[in-house]
């Protein structure tokens, strides 16, 4: 038997330019959409509300805004609010200045933070917010620590049992310098 040979079709490339051309657009897109937000000093990094008590503005008028600020350096953590409403030494984040909570032995002292932070939300009850800052040598999981110690706190009951109190989980990140 004969085999018939055909004449092989042409078959024509895929044509893959103006795909390339639409992913090189989005990819300078979502490049320069992180520069503007990055230039803006403060990138919100909190969970979506699900709802909790409401708070008239006549209660938020009364109270100073705390803006309150936990910078992360290498000698420690500094501690500071707006306007001087957590004490004198808290003005702000001040290189020539002691840490608010100094290193332990070389590591972060995290339950001095937490213990820092509860004694502030005792005065502060209805603020949920808290800026992190850090220096460029400090290591990721220094800050993510750092952001556990101020989103909440252990506390022993009567009983015998523990719970969880909510300090300042609204957390906000920002640049040093």
């Amino acid at each position: 038997m004969r085999r018939r040979v055909y004449a092989e079709e042409h078959v024509g490339e895929l044509n893959i330019v103006p795909y390339l051309d639409i992913v090189v657009n989005l990819v300078m897109f979502m490049l320069l959409s992180m520069t503007g937000l990055i230039s803006l000093g403060v990138l919100n990094v909190s969970t979506p509300k699900i709802g909790g008590p409401a708070v008239t503005q006549a209660e938020q008028a009364e109270q100073p805004k705390l803006l309150l600020t936990v910078a992360i350096g290498k000698q420690g953590f500094y501690v500071a609010g707006a306007g001087g409403v957590i004490g004198a030494d808290a003005a702000s984040p001040n290189v020539g200045r002691p840490p608010t909570i100094p290193l332990k032995d070389g590591k972060y002292d995290y339950a001095a933070l937490t213990e820092q932070l509860r004694q502030i939300k005792e005065k502060f009850p209805t603020e949920t917010a808290v800026i992190l800052s850090a220096d460029m040598d400090v290591i990721y999981d220094v800050l993510i620590q750092t952001m556990d110690a101020c989103r909440e706190v252990k506390v022993t009951k009567p009983d015998g049992t523990s719970e969880h109190k909510a300090l300042f989980f609204d957390v906000s990140l920002s640049m040093i310098g």
